[in-house]
């Protein structure tokens, strides 16, 4: 049953992933991590969306703003290293605790649709890059504090999930070496769920990819901040049971 129940989460969160550009690992990781040891469900969700992140990034490739990744690298290379180091050294339950409240924050934030559109200075980038990769280091879902700040510099949605799916391919390929090095890569497990999650993840992209021009986007986001508060909900009372 746990086989079923993975492919269906695999599914939900790349179909989402297909349509936004983002959200397959605020999906997927709280809702694995209810069923798989989060040391597992964070290495293989690094497999599947740089994975994903790549073949959205070569077929929307003229769509990417370089401009937009450059000032995000620096911060963000130093982010994945201080995730990554605090993923190894913390027990469970603080990080299970810790992962439910950040999803659950920004599954209010989506569900209510709280943001703006005004443009935001450059000058977040270095915060949101060092806090986007701390995030995914520490819990394979680095997209919010990513796509706050570029859902304020970018306001064509084409060019806003070209854009992230490359920011998520470079910081993911960065992350995959940390991670190789710090041993997180090395279960068996890991490799074997990525294997049979690469044609889940495909077809979920591909549906996503289809009605990306024809779901209106704030009904969409709403419906991810509901699938947030629930997976949030769900974590917190596995990490207090």
């Amino acid at each position: 049953m746990s086989e079923f129940y993975a492919a269906a989460v695999l599914l939900a969160a790349y179909f989402i992933r297909g349509i936004a550009g983002f959200g397959s690992g605020l999906v997927a990781v709280p809702l694995l991590a209810l069923r798989f040891p989060l040391q597992q469900v964070v290495p293989l969700m690094l497999l599947l969306d740089l994975a994903a992140s790549t073949w959205l990034g070569r077929v929307h490739r003229q769509e990417v703003r370089w401009d937009e990744i450059r000032p995000l690298i620096p911060a963000s290379t130093l982010g994945v290293i201080l995730g990554t180091t605090l993923l190894v050294g913390l027990p469970a339950r603080p990080v299970l605790t810790a992962l439910s409240l950040f999803v659950l924050v920004f599954g209010i934030r989506y569900a209510l649709r709280i943001h703006g559109d005004r443009p935001v200075s450059r000058r977040w980038a270095h915060p949101a890059g060092l806090l986007g990769a701390t995030v995914s280091g520490l819990f394979g879902t680095g997209g919010p504090p990513y796509v706050i700040y570029l859902t304020h510099r970018l306001h064509d949605k084409g060019q806003l999930r070209a854009t992230l799916s490359v920011l998520f391919m470079l910081e993911g390929a960065f992350r995959g070496v940390v991670f190789l090095a710090a041993g997180l890569l090395a279960d068996r497990q890991v490799w074997l769920g990525f294997a049979l999650g690469l044609p889940i993840l495909f077809a979920g992209l591909w549906l996503g990819s289809h009605v990306h021009l024809r779901l209106d986007q704030g009904q969409m986001v709403r419906v991810v901040g509901l699938v947030l508060l629930g997976a949030g909900l769900s974590l917190l009372a596995k990490a207090w049971s």
